[in-house]
Formats: C-alpha cells, sequence, structure tokens
C-alpha cells in the first residue's frame, strides 16, 4: 500500500514534469486571484481609478496635471479597459488578476533560466499561494501591472546578455519603458539591471562562435552600450513623468511619513501580507541565496537595492509605502525557490503548501476589505444602499469630510447608480482635474430650500450633525433636525429634515 501511495505521488510528480514550467504556478495564481474576486468593496485607492478611468483622455491628461502625473499612464490604460469591459468591481480588477497570473508564470520562466527548472517552477508556486499576491492581483491599482513589467524585464535582460541581439535589447527597452510609465519607483529596479551588466561586461563569458579576444572585448563592450542605449526610452518617457510627480508629492503623499528603521523589519509583511508569511518567505529566500552564492546575483540585487534606494529617499522625502515595493517579492521567491530545488519535491511542497496554511487567514479577511486594519472596513455599498431606500425627489445629499482619501462622494456615487443632489458642489471633480469637487463657500446659502438632506460622515457618531466642522457644521445645524441616523462600519448615514418643513 505504501509503495502504491509513493509510486501514485511520484507518477504525480513526473506527470508535473512534463508541463511546461509556467504553466502550474500560472493556473494556480489565476484560481486563487479569481476566487472571491468580486467579494471585497473597492476601497479608497480604487475608487479614484473609478473616477479617472471613466473620464475623457482630455480630463485625465487635466488630472495628471494638478495631483496624479505619476499614475496617469495607468488610468489612460484603464480607460481604454472600461470602455470595452465596464466598470464593475470584478470588471476593474480582472486586468491585476492577469497581470499577477503572467507574473508567475514568466517568473517560474526566470528561475528555470538562473537556477534550474525545479526552482523556476517553486518560485512560481511559492509566489501563486502569498497572501501579497491576492491582495494586489485583486487591486485596481497599477502594482500587479509593475510586477509584471519587473519580472517581464528581468527575464528580457537575462536573454539579451546570454545572447545580445538588437531585437532583444528592444524587447526589453519596451519592457522598462511600461515599467516606468505603469510605476515610477519601480525603475529602482534598474540599479540591480545596472550591476548585472556591469558585472557581465566585467566577467565575459564570450559568446558562442567568438575566439579571438579582441572579438571578445568588443563584445563585452557592445552588451554595455546596448544596455544604455536601451533605457534611453525609458528616460525620455518617464522623466517628465518623474518632474510632474515630483512636484505634486507634498500633495498627492501627504499622508506618508519619513522612513525609520522599524519600517524595514515590517516591509516583509507588508508586501506579503502577512507578518508570518513574509517571515518565511525571507527565511527559505536567505537559504536559497547562500545555496546559489554568485548566482545569486540578481535576485538578490533585484530585492536589496529597490528597497535600500526607497529607504533612503524615504528617510528625507515621504516616500515609504510598503506596496510600492510589491514589484520585488518575485525575485524573493525566486530566490525561495533555489532553496526548495535543492530538496526531495514532496518536502518543497511541503513548504509550499505550508506558507498557503499560514496565509489562508490574512486571504480570507483580504477578500472582506483591502482597507487596512482589515478591522476597519468602510462600507460605501451599505450606505448607498440605505440612501437608495429612501431617497425622495428633491433630496440632497452633503458628505463630511469632502476633501480626505476616504473619497466619501465617489463611493456613494460608484454604489449608487442615482445619487441625490450634491447641493453643495460649485465644480466637481472632472472640471476641477482633481479627485476632490469644489464645495459652495457659503453653505447657508446653498441649503436654503432643500427639504431633506442625507449626510454622510466618515466614522462612527452618535451625533453626525455635531461632527460636522466650520461653516457647513453650523448651516446643517441652523437648517435642519436629524431624524434618523444609520450607523454602518467606518460611516454615519443620518436623514436630515428641514426645519423650516419646506
Amino acid at each position: 500500500m505504501r509503495q502504491l501511495s509513493e509510486r501514485s505521488a511520484g507518477a504525480a510528480w513526473e506527470h508535473l514534469r512534463r508541463l511546461p514550467v509556467w504553466l502550474p504556478p500560472a493556473l494556480l495564481t489565476l484560481a486563487v486571484t479569481l476566487t472571491g474576486l468580486g467579494s471585497a468593496q473597492l476601497w479608497r485607492d480604487e475608487l479614484a481609478t473609478w473616477s479617472a478611468a471613466t473620464r475623457s483622455p482630455g480630463d485625465l491628461a487635466r488630472l495628471a496635471g494638478t495631483i496624479d502625473a505619476a499614475t496617469g499612464p495607468y488610468y489612460l490604460l484603464m480607460h481604454v479597459w472600461t470602455s470595452v469591459f465596464g466598470d464593475s468591481t470584478i470588471a476593474l480588477r480582472v486586468p491585476a488578476v492577469l497581470a499577477m497570473t503572467v507574473a508567475a508564470g514568466l517568473l517560474a520562466v526566470l528561475g528555470a533560466r538562473l537556477v534550474d527548472r525545479r526552482g523556476g517552477l517553486f518560485a512560481g508556486l511559492l509566489f501563486a499561494v502569498l497572501p501579497g499576491t491576492s491582495r494586489y492581483g485583486q487591486e485596481a491599482r497599477p502594482y500587479a501591472l509593475a510586477t509584471m513589467l519587473a519580472v517581464l524585464a528581468t527575464l528580457l535582460l537575462v536573454t539579451a546578455l546570454r545572447r545580445p541581439s538588437w531585437a532583444r535589447w528592444a524587447g526589453y527597452a519596451v519592457a522598462v519603458a511600461a515599467l516606468g510609465l505603469i510605476h515610477l519607483i519601480a525603475l529602482t529596479l534598474l540599479a540591480a539591471h545596472a550591476l548585472v551588466v556591469l558585472i557581465a561586461w566585467w566577467r565575459g563569458p564570450a559568446p558562442a562562435g567568438i575566439a579571438n579576444p579582441a572579438h571578445l572585448d568588443a563584445e563585452r563592450d557592445r552588451r554595455v552600450w546596448r544596455w544604455l542605449v536601451a533605457v534611453v526610452p525609458v528616460a525620455l518617457l518617464a522623466g517628465p513623468l518623474l518632474v510632474k510627480a515630483r512636484t505634486q508629492q507634498s500633495r498627492q503623499l501627504n499622508w506618508v511619513h519619513l522612513a525609520r528603521l522599524d519600517d524595514l523589519t515590517a516591509l516583509p509583511g507588508g508586501v506579503a501580507q502577512s507578518s508570518v508569511v513574509g517571515g518565511l518567505l525571507v527565511g527559505v529566500a536567505a537559504l536559497g541565496a547562500a545555496r546559489l552564492g554568485r548566482r545569486a546575483l540578481l535576485p538578490v540585487g533585484a530585492v536589496l537595492l529597490p528597497v535600500l534606494l526607497l529607504f533612503a529617499a524615504g528617510t528625507v522625502v515621504p516616500l515609504w509605502v510598503p506596496r510600492y515595493l510589491v514589484f520585488v517579492v518575485p525575485f524573493a521567491c525566486l530566490l525561495a525557490g533555489a532553496a526548495l530545488a535543492a530538496v526531495a519535491a514532496p518536502a518543497a511542497l511541503v513548504v509550499v503548501v505550508l506558507a498557503g496554511l499560514l496565509g489562508l487567514p490574512d486571504q480570507a479577511a483580504l477578500r472582506r476589505t483591502h482597507e487596512w486594519p482589515r478591522s476597519a472596513p468602510v462600507d460605501y455599498a451599505g450606505a448607498a444602499r440605505v440612501i437608495a431606500d429612501g431617497q425622495r425627489p428633491g433630496d440632497a445629499v452633503v458628505y463630511s469630510p469632502r476633501h480626505s482619501w476616504l473619497f466619501l462622494d465617489l463611493g456613494i456615487e460608484y454604489h449608487l447608480g442615482n445619487p441625490p443632489r450634491d447641493v453643495l458642489v460649485t465644480e466637481d471633480e472632472v472640471r476641477r482635474g482633481d479627485l476632490w469637487a469644489a464645495e459652495c463657500p457659503q453653505p447657508a446659502q446653498c441649503l436654503a430650500g432643500t427639504p431633506r438632506v442625507w449626510l454622510v460622515v466618515a466614522g462612527r457618531h452618535a451625533e453626525p450633525l455635531a461632527a460636522v466642522p466650520g461653516a457647513k457644521g453650523d448651516a446643517l445645524r441652523a437648517q435642519f433636525t436629524v431624524t434618523q441616523v444609520w450607523p454602518r462600519p467606518g460611516l454615519t448615514i443620518a436623514l436630515l429634515t428641514s426645519r423650516s418643513g419646506r
């Protein structure tokens, strides 16, 4: 019986080995990221994506000019996508699913090139089961696309260094340019690429068919120059974007603090979306780096150099946001795959399964909400349902706070097809070329004559009117009384009735 079981396991492993190395990781990633894809509501960053993607290209250009230049190319891509596939929660997230699926497959191929077939396979499988892969593979933001392009660019670099040709370098140039347009911070990966190119130039070896040392030196020089030429397009395309984004940094990242040393220790858990799984990944990756020796230069550099560069910059300028570094995770998985390739296949699969099991609580939590902490969801859909159930002709809606990263108005508008009149708005987000609308400077006058107001306030408040500050709060308290209050996770909705009875 035991021999039969061992033969069955051996046969299954042999069948797995006959498949293309990229197929099992890609299929597993696709299955995992599709599971519960629409369960969690769009969170605040995804609402910004929806708002931008549903604007015209001209309006998108205005938006990029005021606040979100760094994400502008991604918004334009999503504009094309939503024009074809719509703006449902699932439709908005499918590009990220596809990107993570491709990233897993490419990672397996890269691992097979740098380590061996088993190393690539286990790297891809481990990547598939990480909670972070699901988190950013189920988010309508650019991080999954950046991850895919980072792996693709690295794979094309390896190919071009081993078999140099202008066509291969051109493919690398396109991938790097796309990476920079999708996610500027991912260009820190080029530091690792530059290091590998220099080491390859310094060491050789000679390409096939070149025996003359003079020819060898010339070919080595060409590899360096071809790489430099290949990164020119990204400099030309992403350079102006970087300059513009730098002028918007104080507004775009006003919620980010300067980096501290303890932020580095929290990074594995942040990018893996599980401190336990992140710790396991770091430990196994360290073993893989020790096993690979000099061959670990590229994956180690692809993990450490972006992290160190962003951390160093983040100690001076508020830039340190863990999710900006999600693109380094595949390279940590590649190192871990090298370690797993050194043990028996069943033992390696046990580690992959263990990582998946340890991440199950986080997998379940991120499918409830994308907010952090997971215990603090914001129920935009629930608030919209309350308004929809009680809405009457002539009703108005007011949000507090208006100018916050919660995007209360976008959340209600997304879930409520025909929202009440936004009575205080004097210029909406699209006309302003912004993510926030402009409100009436004299709220009392703008509210006059409104019979009922739906007040949406961030947080839980027993007395929501008291939570509205400034002239807006004064006008609401003077002209309206609270008829009913509905608490919802992260929000409070109140129906206000005019004191004049009109």
